[in-house]
């Protein structure tokens, strides 16, 4: 019969070498990265919306996309963060400054300048854009999100799959922002909490599922 100084032995001497995960900052910035190329193309293959130039001047439009790509950007450090065993569960909060801006500019462009959609109404053309867009940008994110989770903790899963999720959808909020021309704040409102709502959701409830097809367990 073994004795335990023999098993540990014989699982060192078995032991294949582990290449360590890179830190969560440096991460992040790749991730970030990521995200920054896929806008690119986005731009280059549909153009920003015609009044980007009018946009880019106003205090609550750059306060607004300020907020949500801070949001991305410190949800996905607070995704890579969490999902090491050895840090604390709330890293989690790390994007609520910036989350709480987003959500206080989109909350007060919809008070000051409530529901100007117009006779014709919310085309659905207009809709079916807005959720092409919000694909094309979420997608790739997932994946590349989902490839640098794939070692997350199991006990991690739900904490670290809210904020993945979060910053995915706040970078697809930036996408709408920038690329299509929502004339009307409560569109402003349905696109922005909407798809950060319904792609949160997605991701909690199917990281496990999702998550086991890039690494099995």
């Amino acid at each position: 019969m073994n004795t335990t100084p023999h098993l540990i032995d014989s699982l060192v001497a078995d032991a294949a070498p582990v290449r360590p995960l890179r830190p969560p900052l440096e991460r992040t910035l790749t991730w970030m990265l990521i995200a920054g190329f896929i806008l690119t193309l986005l731009g280059i293959s549909h153009g920003f919306r015609p009044d980007i130039d009018t946009c880019l001047r106003d205090p609550l439009f750059l306060t607004g996309l300020a907020g949500s790509f801070a949001t991305a950007a410190l949800a996905g450090g607070a995704a890579f963060t969490v999902s090491l065993p050895d840090r604390s569960r709330a890293w989690i909060l790390l994007p609520l400054p910036a989350l709480a801006l987003w959500m206080a500019s989109i909350g007060y462009q919809c008070l000051t300048d409530w529901i100007r959609v117009g006779p014709g109404g919310v085309q659905l053309g207009e809709a079916a854009t807005c959720f092409s867009l919000v694909l094309l940008t979420s997608i790739p994110l997932w994946v590349a999100m989902l490839v640098m989770l794939r070692h997350v903790a199991f006990l991690r899963d739900p904490a670290a799959a809210i904020a993945a999720t979060l910053a995915v959808a706040a970078v697809a909020a930036s996408a709408l922002s920038l690329f299509h021309n929502v004339g009307a704040s409560a569109m402003v409102l349905i696109w922005n909490f909407g798809a950060t709502a319904i792609l949160v959701l997605f991701g909690s409830v199917f990281w496990n599922r999702v998550s086991s097809w890039v690494n099995p367990r």
